[in-house]
């Protein structure tokens, strides 16, 4: 049975999609960046932690959006 994401759950899983896509970006900047072929550069290097850390944050973010979260609400006794 699937549940309801919560309100958390849905900005994680929102959040993994943006930290790919910034991911994305960083690596196409550093592609049209590196014109000289060298990459010892630090500017190179920030942009390669970048796309690597993006990356790692997305796939952690999504896969925190998308699990099944069991809810941890008492069940309150019925007074009959």
């Amino acid at each position: 049975m699937t549940k309801r994401k919560g309100i958390l759950q849905k900005v994680s899983l929102i959040s993994g999609y943006t930290s790919f896509l910034l991911a994305f970006i960083a690596g196409i900047t550093l592609y049209l960046r590196d014109d000289t072929g060298v990459n010892n550069d630090p500017i190179s290097g920030s942009l390669i932690a970048t796309t690597f850390f993006f990356f790692c944050v997305g796939i952690v973010l999504i896969i925190m959006g998308k699990a099944d979260i069991p809810s941890f609400k008492f069940n309150q006794p019925e007074d009959s």
